[in-house]
């Protein structure tokens, strides 16, 4: 038999096998009770809460307490964790230098700096003013902040660990910065406050201060 008789002879078959299908369709009707969707909009109900809500004045109460929480944030940052008042004054040295781990390229695709490339950056940007970290919450540092201050002649930027930066910059009148998540002190190693960080050449030196009473 050549391949044309048996092409037609499956695409008969196919065709007798698709018409037997509708030929045999019946509807078979409905098997169980049927029942209209009851759940309620999800948009809806979330509308009603919060108009129950609002007509017993809980929605005001939480819109306070959340305004609340955010002043507190704002106002009186997380302390920073892992730091203390200074036990034992300590001095150590820090090499800013660091080392990249991909090419730097410029716009046009062109190679910059290569990977593997180590580099300072004080020899590039000086440090221009003193880092001051302290914790504004112990009287005793804040008095020795004061001091600092008046011996670099206001060379210094003052960085809190804890505290209120906002009340202390009211108070001196002059900006001060607070270290958000210890991103700074970890930087630096520091593990004690108030501790001064200042350019010696091309490193930094750290000194942990002693807390006079």
């Amino acid at each position: 038999m050549s391949p044309r008789p048996v092409f037609y002879i499956l695409l008969t078959g196919l065709a007798l096998l698709t018409s037997a299908s509708w030929a045999y369709a019946t509807d078979l009707g409905v098997i169980g009770p049927t029942y209209e969707i009851s759940e309620p909009h999800l948009l809806k109900m979330i509308e009603q809460r919060l108009r129950e809500k609002e007509r017993t004045g809980e929605l005001k109460r939480l819109e306070e307490e959340a305004k609340a929480r955010g002043v507190e944030a704002v106002t009186h940052p997380q302390p920073v964790a892992g730091i203390r008042a200074t036990h034992t004054a300590r001095t150590f040295y820090m090499d800013p230098s660091f080392t990249l781990d991909h090419n730097i390229l410029d716009a046009q695709g062109r190679l910059l700096f290569p990977a593997g490339t180590r580099k300072n950056p004080l020899e590039i940007v000086s440090l221009s003013k003193h880092l001051l970290f302290f914790d504004a919450r112990d009287g005793r540092q804040v008095g020795r902040a004061r001091e600092l201050l008046a011996a670099y002649q206001g060379r210094v930027k003052p960085i809190l660990t804890g505290g209120s930066y906002l009340d202390l910059m009211k108070s001196w009148r002059i900006p001060v910065y607070y270290d958000q998540q210890g991103l700074l002190t970890r930087r630096f190693g520091i593990h004690q406050v108030p501790a001064l960080v200042s350019q010696e050449g091309q490193r930094l030196r750290i000194d942990e201060l002693e807390v006079t009473k």
